[in-house]
């Protein structure tokens, strides 16, 4: 079983559902963020986001803009390509998918479980395959996007809209405040991993070899798919399709959804965005217990395949050491800090639901009501 972690400085038991709707300060005690982080973390933000005005990375924007509508390309070419390929396509997504959400996410960036060799070979071949960046650069960001959510310092801050959230950031130059926060993360136990570092060095290479060359010449050399087909629909269609599954996770699961543990927190409950991203959406549950290695408090595979992902090698002793949070820490921060949602999963919440007409429960002053009626 993965080790529970049953005292964090986030519970505070004295506090009341009451005193953190009337009070300025978050779950942590720290003022409610309002322009930038420096009310956050305590200190002074160098420059505020109203003062400072991005500028448009045009190289970053024309890839963009080839990506996006190159994938258009080859969604019309998909209708055309044979059966294998169409597996092949659904392969390669989930393949990088598991790159990425057990990989870079919940691996190197959140450090949630244990890996031996042979898995962290696996997965950072996968996450290649998604073309996301060097394992380190993309853990690197994700833990200052954690740090500073929805702040100055937050490399896809959500205030600043869901489209920058999206995919703007990517070619905008960022915050200052982001370029400042970055020096500060510590980023040691990556780098003595001679694997992510190595992943690091090489990315241009690997990118052109797993990204783009592997996904094309497969189809093309065992069941002569046709060459040109290959191209916009195994790397261009399937590679946009990556990117904008995870962007989802940066802008639509910061936006829109339930919030259970944490009602103070942009962060949500997306049950689209987990079905999309293997498990990624259930986001404000992530924020709030980011160390553990399933995002999510249900354990249900189903929408949350990455955990079924990493229990898989577990059992194959590949995974280790797995991360978790105990049902007593869970409750009383969603008590303390929820939207009241997460307690409408439990059967205290329906003590007094009824089937309908002639159920012994319901309340006599309805059925007073009823009976007046016939």
């Amino acid at each position: 079983m993965p080790p529970s972690i049953s005292k964090s400085p986030l519970l505070e038991e004295n506090l009341t559902t009451s005193d953190v709707r009337q009070r300025k300060n978050d779950c942590n005690d720290n003022p409610l963020n309002v322009d930038g982080e420096e009310e956050i973390k305590g200190e002074e933000s160098s420059t505020n986001y109203t003062d400072f005005k991005p500028e448009i990375r045009w190289p970053d924007l024309i890839v963009q803009i080839f990506i996006h509508a190159g994938a258009l390309y080859g969604f019309y070419l998909m209708f055309s390509i044979k059966f294998y390929s169409f597996l092949w396509f659904i392969a390669l997504i989930y393949g990088s998918g598991f790159g990425i959400t057990a990989g870079a996410h919940r691996l190197w960036s959140h450090k949630a479980y244990k890996a031996k060799l042979p898995l962290r070979l696996l997965l950072v071949f996968l996450f290649t395959i998604a073309g996301q960046r060097d394992a380190y650069t993309w853990a690197h960001d994700h833990r200052v996007h954690h740090k500073y959510s929805e702040t100055d310092s937050d490399p896809h801050n959500a205030k600043r809209g869901f489209f920058f959230a999206h995919v703007g950031w990517l070619f905008l130059t960022p915050h200052p405040n982001v370029v400042e926060k970055r020096k500060t993360i510590d980023m040691s136990d990556l780098e003595a991993d001679p694997l992510v570092m190595w992943h690091k060095r090489l990315y241009v290479p690997l990118f052109a070899l797993f990204t783009i060359i592997l996904p094309v010449a497969v189809p093309w050399y065992f069941w002569g798919e046709d060459l040109w087909l290959c191209f916009w629909t195994m790397f261009n269609l399937r590679f946009c399709t990556t990117l904008n599954i995870a962007f989802f996770v940066n802008s639509a699961a910061h936006m829109w959804g339930q919030r259970p543990y944490d009602k103070n927190i942009n962060p949500a409950e997306n049950i689209g965005v987990a079905v999309a991203a293997l498990g990624e959406g259930w986001h404000n549950y992530h924020h709030v217990f980011p160390w553990d290695y399933k995002t999510g408090e249900l354990g249900n595979y189903t929408l949350n395949p990455t955990t079924g992902f990493i229990d898989f090698f577990a059992k194959v002793g590949w995974a280790f050491e797995r991360k978790s949070v105990s049902p007593d820490m869970i409750a009383r921060r969603a008590a303390r800090c929820g939207d009241g949602t997460h307690f409408l999963n439990s059967e205290e919440a329906h003590k007094d639901a009824v089937w309908g007409y002639g159920d012994k429960d319901i309340p006599s002053d309805d059925e007073v009501e009823l009976r007046s009626m016939q």
